[in-house]
């Protein structure tokens, strides 16, 4: 059976004209039926009045269609996104965030970056630097797997994207746009790319992702930018189509070529054309992961197999973990993380402390290769991160407390799972329970209930959306994400009245302490978990 296309809707500059966008919406949906999602690109939001946007946001108007929209482009408008990794803005509104990849439940594959170019550092809350784009491209790109992207999401225009094309209108294609923006849509070969901000409507012919008879045919990708809403001219803000993810396609039916199809704008175009591209050439680094023993005995590196390495002269090799395709916060082997909050390493996994924890011994287990979920772990770092949760009980039991273990597979690229201690003079484990199951109801969230020795991997596929609980008795929730949900929902529980009472930690932003004092706790952690350390056994 044939997959049932998306509709979806891309819209220009709302530029907060959004009882005008809205009442076109919902007339179009009456007309030809409903639609999957609207996306935004351009300004959002204007420098007019605020009074229409507040009637969206309390609630007393609400979009007729779930709608994702891009950030802010100039200072003014900036206050409007406060969370930089993507938040709710009113019902059926939400920030995608500065930039990321968003896959929908029927896994079509959304890249999006907001902003305006920037070349200088440092960069503005409303622009994109050289870094941003090459983390995107590298995230992506580098697999051997990687075809391309169903749809990107851009605010200014791919600078050169009129060569070999029809005429752009007024708009000067090799004085106007983003150098940058033409990098990524190379790199990234979106099936669809949208743009804003030059108050006009150009839809290019198709062009190639392939060289021909030098390359096998890829897709075609189709650039379409679109006008601000409630133009005077009824220039085309509002752009309607159908699409089958790329995932679920049949690859034949994919690359096939429509007949005005033109070469790439942004390949052998001219000098100029290459600029982007030499702006982003990533700086290789090595691939070469250590392990550091934590135990403060200087000179001594731990082997792989988590033990002295002077113990074997001929220790085994293991199977390299993978590679991120991308700069990552938590890969041990990347300079992004911040290594005084690691706490014990394994030999698959590693534990450090949160940063922004809700109490001083809140806890991450973390693998070392790099893994996006529990669903996608190998079956030698699945038993190493069981043996983790067991200590971890065994650890904080001693210590008059319960853990919460919970894993968000949602807007994260590294797996973290996050563990809690919690008093057991505090609450009991049906009191926690019921406090995730309670807060559920009242977002519209369904957690179900899983059997206790149950696996995630039996109801959830590599690259699907979830949220999960696993309690100290050994009982699971389970979330499967469709299409929102809150980022801090399992703190927000955790941090409630009902549970630790420190509400105004809900959100780790506002628990950040100076580096000194999480190298002090840190410390403390290391010397604590000592006795309980797996790691150290012969």
């Amino acid at each position: 059976m044939a997959q049932k296309p998306l509709r979806l809707l891309a819209c220009g500059d709302v530029e907060g004209k959004f009882d005008i966008l809205f009442n076109r919406v919902q007339a179009i949906q009456k007309k030809s039926g409903n639609f999957d999602l609207l996306l935004c690109v351009g300004n959002f939001f204007g420098s007019t009045q605020d009074a229409e946007w507040e009637e969206y946001k309390t609630g007393i108007k609400k979009a007729p269609i779930q709608t994702y929209v891009l950030g802010a482009n100039n200072q003014e408008t900036v206050k409007y996104f406060q969370d930089a990794d993507g938040c709710e803005l009113a019902e059926n509104i939400t920030y995608l965030g500065r930039k990321g990849i968003f896959t929908g439940s029927s896994g079509l594959q959304i890249v999006y970056l907001s902003g305006t170019e920037s070349l200088n550092e440092p960069v503005p809350g409303y622009s994109f630097s050289p870094k941003d784009v090459s983390s995107l491209r590298t995230m992506l790109c580098t697999t051997s797997q990687f075809k391309g992207v169903d749809i990107l999401l851009t605010s200014p225009w791919p600078k050169y994207v009129g060569n070999f094309g029809n005429s752009s209108g007024e708009v000067d294609t090799k004085k106007c746009g983003s150098a940058l923006v033409s990098s990524l849509a190379m790199g990234l070969k979106p099936r669809y790319h949208f743009a804003a901000l030059e108050k006009t409507y150009y839809e290019r012919l198709p062009y190639r992702n392939h060289i021909v008879l030098q390359e096998n045919a890829q897709h075609a990708t189709r650039f379409i930018a679109l006008a601000n809403v409630g133009n005077p001219e009824k220039k085309k803000y509002l752009y309607a189509f159908s699409i089958v993810p790329m995932k679920l396609m049949d690859a034949a039916e994919l690359v096939k070529q429509p007949p005005d199809i033109t070469e790439n704008p942004y390949r052998k175009s001219g000098q100029e054309a290459s600029i982007g591209k030499q702006i982003l050439a990533p700086v290789e680094e090595s691939a070469c992961q250590f392990f550091f023993d934590l135990n403060e005995k200087q000179g001594r590196k731990r082997s792989s197999t988590g033990r002295d390495s002077k113990s074997s002269p001929h220790p085994k090799q293991p199977r390299k973990p993978p590679q991120p395709p991308g700069p990552c916060w938590f890969c041990l082997a990347s300079p992004e993380v911040e290594k005084h909050l690691v706490v014990n390493i394994g030999t698959h996994c590693y534990l450090a402390l949160a940063k922004g924890g809700l109490s001083d011994d809140h806890v991450l287990i973390l693998p070392i290769g790099h893994y996006q979920s529990v669903v996608e772990l190998s079956a030698e770092v699945v038993e190493e991160v069981e043996k983790y949760k067991a200590t971890l009980r065994r650890f904080f039991k001693s210590r008059g407390k319960r853990c919460v273990v919970f894993e968000r597979n949602y807007k994260s690229h590294h797996l973290q799972l996050q563990v809690i201690p919690v008093p057991i003079s505090c609450s009991t484990t049906d009191d926690i329970k019921d406090a995730f199951i309670t807060q559920a109801q009242e977002q519209q969230i369904e957690l179900l209930e899983i059997p206790e020795h149950s696996d995630i991997k039996q109801i959830a596929q590599p690259g699907a959306a979830y949220f999960y609980v696993e309690l100290d008795t050994g009982e699971k929730l389970f979330h499967r994400i469709k299409k929102n949900f809150p980022l801090q929902f399992g703190r927000e529980v955790l941090a409630s009245e009902a549970i630790l009472n420190v509400p105004d930690k809900s959100d780790w932003r506002q628990c950040q302490i100076s580096k000194e004092d999480e190298e002090t706790l840190a410390r403390r952690f290391r010397k604590d978990f000592e006795p309980y350390d797996f790691t150290l056994d012969d």
